[in-house]
């Protein structure tokens, strides 16, 4: 396959054939019922907060802040009202929903959608609306964790383990159908980077579909730059035409963010996130991007966390194609 011309690049050109500043919408998504615990629901505004509009201003891009998805409220007690092996399940898919529409309207419009979690159950959402859109779509999923339970193998229930799973169509109706029915990535198109904690139905998933998935341990074997650019060829030789980019902060290491909900020892260190999103923005195959997990709550440590997310996110903005 040639290299992908990224439509929100193409539209962008000015009079001398050069590209010139992306359109950028944030939308914000404060959920938290996908982790079950107090805090990422206040991350889209504590990045508000630290001035992520005018970083991305700063950085050359013209930018929409498009405000916050409405999250239903529900009592805790009424948690498993939706399905005994799920949490919140309803109010997550109508979230998801929700994010599907904006996300495909913002990639009518020409725009790079920019969804600020909230817990990373969004990223069916995310997902749903990028397929809806293009014919066939991949999906990088950068995060400790793999996200491929069902309810039928997870141990807690917690949907924010489960959105890969989904989008594969592997799960319960109510969360393969979100936005439309039926598949939104095939197995083939995705691509896991930077796993170190997994559970055993996730493996075996993992195993019998073949994913491309690239374990801490398997990046430290074969070195981050080398798998990048294996993940990037298998790209370009398949017929994708959309690339979603889905990044949970705790696939950093624990010592850099430990404000967010699931911590893991062992994770890229700030240099090799930098390197994970030059390498990829800097090819023009990302059309849309998640930033998930941040806990305010938990972010004791002199505001680390926030700290390393703006330094990645500085990056991130930076990386992005001006030409």
């Amino acid at each position: 396959m040639d290299k992908i011309i990224d439509p929100i690049f193409e539209n962008n050109k000015d009079l001398m054939g050069g590209f010139v500043a992306m359109n950028i919408d944030l939308i914000g998504v404060p959920i938290n019922y996908g982790c079950d615990k107090e805090g990422p629901q206040y991350g889209p505004n504590t990045l508000r907060e630290h001035r992520i509009v005018d970083l991305i201003k700063n950085n050359g891009h013209t930018v929409y802040d498009l405000g916050n998805i409405v999250i239903p409220q529900v009592p805790e007690e009424e948690k498993y009202s939706g399905h005994a092996n799920m949490k919140y399940l309803y109010p997550i898919v109508e979230m998801c929903n929700n994010l599907a529409q904006q996300v495909y309207t913002s990639l009518k419009a020409n725009s790079f959608p920019f969804v600020m979690g909230g817990d990373h159950s969004l990223g069916m959402g995310s997902i749903a609306g990028g397929s809806k859109y293009f014919k066939e779509m991949a999906v990088i999923w950068i995060d400790a964790h793999g996200d491929i339970n069902t309810y039928e193998t997870s141990p807690s229930g917690n949907i924010h383990g489960m959105p890969l799973a989904a989008s594969m169509n592997i799960s319960h109706p109510a969360l393969t159908n979100i936005y439309y029915h039926g598949q939104k990535v095939k197995p083939e198109n995705v691509y896991i980077l930077g796993a170190r904690d997994m559970d055993p139905g996730e493996i075996e998933l993992a195993k019998n579909t073949q994913l491309s998935l690239y374990t801490m341990e398997a990046i430290r074997k074969e070195e981050l730059e080398n798998i990048l650019n294996t993940i990037i060829k298998k790209i370009k030789a398949s017929n994708v035409d959309g690339v979603h980019l889905s990044f949970d902060i705790d696939a950093l290491d624990k010592s850099i963010v430990p404000g967010t909900g699931t911590p893991v020892a062992n994770g890229f260190n700030l240099e090799e996130g930098k390197t994970i999103f030059t390498m990829l923005l800097e090819e023009d195959l990302i059309t849309s991007m998640d930033f998930v997990e941040l806990n305010p709550l938990l972010d004791k440590a002199n505001g680390k966390t926030i700290e390393t997310s703006m330094a990645i996110l500085q990056h991130i903005f930076k990386s992005f194609p001006i030409r």
